[in-house]
C-alpha cells in the first residue's frame, strides 16, 4: 500500500496557514478606498459652465434653520470663491495690458468686491434646489445648490464699483471697463 504525500496530522497542522495566507491574498485584492457616496446635486447640471456660477453648500445643526443658513452660506462662498478666480484672471490680464500701481490697486479692489459676494444678498442668485435629511441624531442635514448668471454677477460688481467711496476714480473707471469687456464677451458667446 502507498504512502500518502501529506498526512493528515500534517495537513491538519497546515490549513490554519494555508487559510491565514488565501485571506490576506483575497483581502489585498480588495478594493480599501471606500463606499462611494451619491451625494446630492452632484451631477452635471450644478457644476459652473460658461453662462453660469454654479454653488453647492452643506449645513448640519440641530436646529433646521441653523442647518439651512450653514448651507445656504457655504453655497455663496463657493460662488464667491468662484468670482474671485474668475476675476483674478480677468484682473491679470487686463494689468498685464496696463502695468503700473494703479493696476494693482484695481486688482485688489476687485478681490475686496469679490468677498463681498457672500456678504452680500443678491437678488439674481437663485435655488435650484435643497436637500433637508434629519439624521438619526435628530440633527439636520441640509444640502443647496444655488446658482447666478455670470452676467448678473458681473453686473452686480459693477454697481458695487461704482458706489463704492473708498474706490478712486481711475480705479473704479478701469474696473468697470473690465466689468464692461467680461459682459460684452458674454453676450456674444450667447
Amino acid at each position: 500500500m502507498q504512502q500518502p504525500v501529506i498526512s493528515l496530522a500534517r495537513a491538519g497542522a497546515a490549513f490554519p496557514t494555508l487559510l491565514l495566507g488565501v485571506i490576506v491574498v483575497l483581502s489585498s485584492c480588495s478594493n480599501n478606498a471606500g463606499t462611494q457616496v451619491k451625494m446630492p446635486f452632484s451631477g452635471k447640471k450644478y457644476m459652473s459652465d460658461a453662462r453660469h456660477f454654479r454653488g453647492l453648500g452643506m449645513g448640519q445643526s440641530a436646529n433646521l434653520n441653523i442647518a439651512k443658513s450653514k448651507a445656504e452660506l457655504e453655497s455663496r462662498k463657493s460662488i464667491a470663491q468662484q468670482v474671485r478666480t474668475n476675476l483674478k484672471v480677468v484682473s491679470d490680464a487686463y494689468s498685464s495690458e496696463l502695468g503700473g500701481n494703479q493696476a494693482s490697486e484695481t486688482v485688489e479692489k476687485f478681490e475686496s468686491l469679490a468677498r463681498e459676494v457672500t456678504n452680500n444678498t443678491i437678488g439674481d442668485i437663485r435655488q435650484l434646489g435643497q436637500d433637508i435629511r434629519q439624521l438619526e441624531d435628530q440633527s439636520y442635514r441640509v444640502h443647496v445648490a444655488v446658482e447666478i448668471k455670470k452676467k448678473a454677477m458681473f453686473r452686480f460688481l459693477k454697481d458695487k464699483a461704482r458706489n463704492d467711496a473708498k474706490i478712486s476714480e481711475l480705479a473704479r473707471a478701469q474696473m468697470i471697463t473690465m466689468l464692461d469687456k467680461e459682459i460684452a464677451r458674454l453676450e456674444a458667446e450667447e
